[in-house]
């Protein structure tokens, strides 16, 4: 199910051959993944020194680096047979399946110099914008915020571009904007993405509150990392 939220609340509520109709919002400006949190841990693995010799240290539980050589054999047979096993895994076919939970979300009252601070910092293009409620309004990206159109001109005083960065999120945003809902099948995401050429969809509750985003490199990353993938066409 997809829906398209504005600044005055809920406009449309259908499945995917309605929301086409609608013209809503269509853009094809390229997008980074909102960051997830098993990207992170990942992260955190690869940079670890778990391959290095540590010897045990007073009031450290001992781990096992400190383990004699015959514990340590035996402990990385054990994990060797964890790894043999498959994992308990259900078919990803859902856009909750996929997802990036707790997304960066930008107020509509921030001001626009906050909005690009907070999306350079976590490297991202843009971001859904929700109010006071944390409710889905709109869609601001690097891309509204580079519009020459809306910039000052290059020979503008300081004083023309601070007003200009001191603006509300809201003057500039995307809105209304296209969402979906957690349970909706990944077929019907990859359809609304390639129909309005948008690289995500922020994921909505009943209510609008954002609660996370899905991209097309969410989706990738899922038929690399995670299979099996349930998108048989049907």
């Amino acid at each position: 199910m997809f829906a398209i939220y504005g600044t005055s609340g809920q406009m449309f509520q259908g499945p995917v051959e309605e929301l086409r109709r609608t013209a809503a919002v269509s853009r094809s400006q390229r997008v980074r993944r909102v960051q997830s949190d098993r990207d992170e841990a990942e992260r955190q693995d690869a940079g670890s020194d778990s391959g290095r010799w540590r010897p045990a240290q007073e009031g450290r539980a001992p781990t096992y680096q400190d383990a004699p050589a015959s514990a340590q054999a035996s402990q990385a047979l054990q994990a060797y047979a964890q790894i043999q096993r498959p994992p308990d895994r259900h078919p990803l076919s859902a856009v909750a399946d996929v997802m990036s939970r707790d997304p960066l979300v930008l107020a509509q009252d921030l001001t626009l110099h906050e909005a690009w601070a907070q999306l350079a910092a976590q490297g991202l293009g843009q971001a859904p914008v929700v109010n006071a409620q944390n409710r889905l309004v709109g869609l601001l990206g690097r891309a509204e915020l580079q519009d020459l159109e809306r910039l000052p001109a290059p020979d503008s005083s300081a004083l023309v571009w601070r007003a200009f960065m001191l603006q509300p999120v809201s003057a500039a945003m995307v809105s209304p904007v296209p969402s979906v809902a957690p349970d909706t099948d990944l077929r019907r995401l990859a359809l609304a993405l390639l129909e309005t050429g948008l690289p995500g969809l922020p994921v909505v509750e009943r209510d609008g509150v954002v609660m996370g985003f899905v991209s097309r490199t969410d989706i990738l990353r899922a038929v690399v990392h995670d299979p099996p993938l349930d998108l048989w066409a049907g």
